[in-house]
């Protein structure tokens, strides 16, 4: 049933299509494919609604179709993911299919692409999730894959368009974040953005140089955004 829904989900982009998949799924017999496709995709036009763009970048979702060479030399790049938790692993492609696949269905996450928007070139990813739905709380996390791209306040204005999205199109009242004590970038990128440094988890975090590390929770409050 999973390897028929992939093959569904990899189709299905608009209502046109999603119509289409249902029928054909029903004419199989995939009754419960069917199901879970209903649920997939209702879910998907929901996240499509969440795309948006800035001066400089849009946000758009992640999709199979994007995991190529760059994308995966981007998460086993030592530079790129010394702050990253996919560093304890080598990355594959199908990892990374399955990871993005994952979150597609999931309805407590959303992962975006970071595009440059006069290029379209996919420089990194930003992700909302998991969003806590009793609470109204979601984190964030990111990163910036491209390093001619590193120190050009592309992940600030990432995160400012992801606040922009969990407030006003997710109807969140919190959104947090954390990073690694050494991740300065991380840190001026999130203060730059609105968000408050509210607590540090001592040594909390074991660094890629095998140092031990404080973890740095910052936060932001929809009213703080409202000002």
């Amino acid at each position: 049933m999973n390897n028929s829904l992939s093959l569904f989900q990899r189709r299905v982009v608009n209502r046109q299509q999603f119509l289409f998949c249902l029928t054909e799924a029903n004419a199989n017999g995939n009754f419960k494919v069917a199901l879970l496709l209903m649920t997939l995709i209702l879910s998907s036009l929901e996240k499509q609604s969440l795309i948006v763009s800035g001066e400089n970048l849009t946000l758009r979702l992640v999709t199979v179709e994007d995991v190529n060479d760059k994308y995966l030399s981007w998460l086993n790049d030592p530079k790129v993911n010394m702050f990253l938790e996919t560093r304890f692993e080598i990355q594959s492609s199908e990892k990374i299919c399955a990871f993005i696949n994952k979150l597609t269905q999931s309805t407590k996450d959303v992962l975006f692409a970071i595009v440059l928007r006069e290029s379209l070139e996919h420089i990194g990813n930003i992700k909302i999730g998991p969003i806590n739905e009793h609470h109204k709380s979601a984190e964030l996390s990111y990163f910036i894959g491209e390093k001619n791209h590193w120190g050009k306040g592309f992940a600030s204005e990432a995160i400012t368009l992801c606040i922009k999205i969990g407030f006003e199109k997710l109807a969140l009242q919190k959104l947090q974040a954390g990073c690694y004590e050494k991740n300065i970038g991380s840190q001026r990128a999130l203060e730059r953005a609105g968000f408050t440094l509210e607590g540090r988890l001592r040594s909390n975090l074991l660094g890629a140089d095998g140092i031990r590390q404080d973890h740095l929770w910052y936060g932001i409050m929809r009213e703080e955004h409202q000002r």
